[in-house]
């Protein structure tokens, strides 16, 4: 995906915060400026019965001299604004230093962090609230690696994806292989070794038995662990030019809709039940797409983030043949969208429907020239890390 060298971080100053007021739509967000590139943030889950917005979230960072782990806080610091909005910044709860970029990062569950690294480690942090440190629990040193036929040596592989579902962990890396684990073995309890001949970007569930990766040739493919066979049980491609997928994720309530993002910015949505290529391709980003997220509770809402430094709000809920104008209404830049589909299933994401055929799309970060490289989003809190060394968080996202 991307790798980096670490350059000097010299001259920098120390963390600052500014209360973003620029113009578009950042009116709602709170940054922070953490001294390093950030490559994941991710929300710490909230228990189910829990009625509260999550209240913590972790970051991994790349390309720095020293990678970390870290654990925010949004909790009730600061105030409200006149018009009740939060002026609040997230507090940096605790750290912990990472070996490699930080590819991915999933919460396992309330205290547990599982993270990838570019040396091919998977390792799973502990984060003790007591005294609010992290710690190391566990790591599975090569989870992936390259070897060298002329030599007895591993070469770390990027472990590129990782994806939960208590007590499962999957892996993926540029090594074209895919790992089970259980948080309490030592070793894989599975591993499909050659699964791919190119790099495996991303993985999520599709159910509790079967996951989905995207490759770097434009490939989506289920795998399910119920049978010996290391095939896979469907493969899906997008048309033609073979452009690498960075992103994939299943939309919560139907699990035969998927989305998936590449390296030329296009959304993919898919239906898995039928066909082999997208039902919709949308136009969106102007360079690869690093991260897509269905709202876990809201699924007519989508989020994307790219290099060009875009985070995009797709949101189908709402008809919007029958709105009023809303172009650059309260300074966002909103766009609407055809949306090519052609079959009779009723979504909004697959919809045939000519009064559901259009979504409206703003940009919640305009004027962003670096990378926006993860996002994550829960109840009404959405949080985004960027190359510019910034967190953004936004508590008010269907204000």
């Amino acid at each position: 995906k991307r790798r980096g060298s670490g350059g000097s971080q010299s001259g920098r100053c120390g963390r600052s915060w500014l209360p973003f007021a620029a113009a578009g739509g950042m009116e709602d967000f709170s940054a922070k400026f953490v001294s390093q590139k950030i490559s994941k943030t991710r929300w710490r889950p909230v228990p189910a019965a829990a009625l509260q917005p999550p209240e913590l979230f972790a970051t991994g960072s790349w390309d720095n001299e020293e990678n970390k782990i870290s654990v925010w806080s949004v909790g009730d610091f600061g105030s409200l604004g006149p018009n009740g909005e939060y002026q609040g910044e997230p507090q940096l709860l605790c750290d912990i230093r990472h070996h490699g970029d930080v590819m991915d990062m999933q919460f396992f569950d309330q205290e547990r962090i599982v993270a990838a690294s570019s040396t091919g480690s998977v390792t799973i942090f502990r984060h003790h609230q007591n005294n609010q440190t992290l710690s190391v629990n566990q790591r599975w040193e090569r989870a992936h690696y390259h070897v060298d036929p002329d030599t007895p040596f591993y070469g770390g592989a990027s472990c590129t994806g990782v994806i939960c579902n208590n007590p499962e962990i999957v892996t993926v890396g540029e090594d074209g292989r895919i790992n089970l684990f259980r948080a309490d073995h030592r070793e894989a309890v599975r591993t499909i070794e050659n699964a791919d001949s190119s790099t495996l970007h991303a993985v999520t569930f599709l159910r509790t038995t079967e996951i989905l990766t995207v490759n770097s040739i434009g490939q989506l493919k289920i795998w399910d662990f119920r049978q010996q066979r290391n095939e896979p049980s469907q493969i899906f491609s997008l048309t033609g030019d073979r452009i690498p997928l960075h992103c994939v994720d299943r939309h919560p309530n139907q699990q035969h809709i998927v989305a998936t993002g590449g390296q030329d910015g296009m959304l993919s949505i898919w239906d898995v039940r039928q066909g082999s290529m997208p039902v919709s391709l949308l136009n969106a980003h102007e360079a690869e797409m690093w991260e897509v997220h269905f709202h876990p509770s809201n699924p007519d809402h989508l989020f994307t983030c790219s290099e060009d430094g875009s985070l995009w709000h797709w949101d189908t809920s709402t008809d919007v043949s029958e709105k009023p104008s809303f172009f650059h209404q309260g300074g966002r830049s909103t766009t609407l969208l055809s949306h090519t589909a052609n079959q009779s299933v009723i979504s909004a994401w697959l919809s045939n429907n000519p009064t559901k055929d259009r979504m409206e799309i703003t940009n919640l970060v305009p004027n962003q020239t670096l990378s926006v490289n993860s996002l994550d989003v829960l109840g009404p809190c959405l949080v985004c890390g960027t190359d510019a060394e910034a967190i953004y968080v936004n508590r008010h996202l269907f204000a």
